[in-house]
C-alpha cells in the first residue's frame, strides 16, 4: 500500500532520531569525511569502536573527486597499496612504485567499507567547537547544521561526547584552530605550540611528513590528513593520496590505543 506524505515523514524523523540518539556517546568522533577521515573510520570500526564521521558538506571524499585539476585520476604510492587492497580498490600500476586510481571508485569503496565496518557517516553537519572539561581534556564535539552556519543564523548547537576527537577537516585544520582561538594560552603539541599553517606544494616532503605529523596535539584531540600538515607547517601535496590513507590508518591505531588505555 502506498505511504502517505505523513508516513514518509514519520519514517524519516524516527529513523534519523533513533540513529542520532545512538551516536551521542562515541569512542571516536572524526571531523571530515575526506580520505584520511574515512580510512580512520574504517580501521576504528573494524576494531569494534563506536565511531561517527561528521562532514559539513552533503558529499564525502574531500578533494578526491576532482583528481588533479579535474583529470579524474589520483596517484597512490606503493606504501599505501595494502590499505587500498583492504578496501578492494582497483589500481593501475604506472611504474616506479606509483599507481593510479579512479576517485569515484576510491571514494565509494572507502565510504562503503567504513559503513560496513560499523562507522556512521553524517553529512551536512558542521563541527563548530569541541567540549572541554576542567582537567583540560577534549571530551566531544559541538554540532550544528551546515545550512545554519552558512545562513549566519544564531541557532544553538547540540553536542556529542567522544573519548577521542580526530581533526580530519583538511587544509584549514578548522577544529584545532577553533580550539586555539577559544582557549587562549593553550599549548598545542606542534612546533611553537600553535597551528603553523600549510606550506606551498612539495609533494615528496608533504607525503612523508603527513604520517609523521599524525598524532595527538592536545589531550583527547588528534590531527590526521591535511589537517596534520597544516598543524605542523608541512607542504601540501596535490593529487597524490597515499600519505592521506596512511595518515588515516595511523590515526586509527593511535585512537584505538588511547580509548583502550594503552597509550
Amino acid at each position: 500500500m502506498p505511504l502517505s506524505e505523513i508516513e514518509i515523514t514519520r519514517r524519516i524523523v524516527e529513523g534519523f532520531s533513533r540513529e542520532f540518539l545512538d551516536s551521542l556517546e562515541l569512542d571516536v568522533a572524526i571531523v571530515g569525511a575526506g580520505p584520511s577521515g574515512l580510512v580512520a573510520a574504517y580501521y576504528l570500526a573494524r576494531e569494534g569502536l563506536k565511531v561517527s564521521v561528521f562532514e559539513r558538506d552533503l558529499f564525502v571524499g574531500g578533494g578526491m573527486w576532482g583528481g588533479g585539476m579535474l583529470f579524474t585520476r589520483i596517484v597512490v604510492q606503493e606504501e599505501a597499496v595494502e590499505i587500498l587492497d583492504d578496501l578492494s580498490i582497483k589500481l593501475i600500476d604506472t611504474g616506479d612504485g606509483y599507481l593510479t586510481g579512479d576517485p569515484v571508485e576510491v571514494v565509494s569503496r572507502c565510504t562503503v567499507a567504513a559503513i560496513d565496518a560499523g562507522a556512521k557517516v553524517w553529512v551536512g553537519m558542521s563541527v563548530e567547537d569541541v567540549i572541554i572539561r576542567e582537567d583540560d581534556v577534549v571530551t566531544g564535539v559541538v554540532l550544528n547544521w551546515r545550512a545554519v552556519e552558512l545562513s549566519g543564523m544564531h541557532v544553538d548547537p547540540l553536542a556529542v561526547s567522544a573519548k577521542v576527537v580526530i581533526d580530519a577537516s583538511g587544509h584549514d585544520c578548522d577544529i584545532v584552530r577553533t580550539f586555539e582561538r577559544k582557549v587562549p594560552g593553550c599549548r598545542i603539541e606542534t612546533a611553537g605550540g600553535a597551528v603553523v599553517g600549510e606550506k606551498p606544494m612539495w609533494a615528496e616532503v608533504g607525503e612523508k611528513e603527513i604520517v609523521d605529523n599524525t598524532r595527538e596535539v592536545y589531550p583527547g584531540m588528534m590531527v590526521c590528513g591535511m589537517a596534520a600538515n597544516a598543524a605542523f607547517g608541512s607542504p601540501r601535496m596535490g593529487a597524490i593520496f597515499g600519505g592521506m590513507f596512511l595518515s588515516g590508518r595511523k590515526a586509527a591505531g593511535l585512537a584505538v590505543r588511547k580509548v583502550r588505555g594503552e597509550a
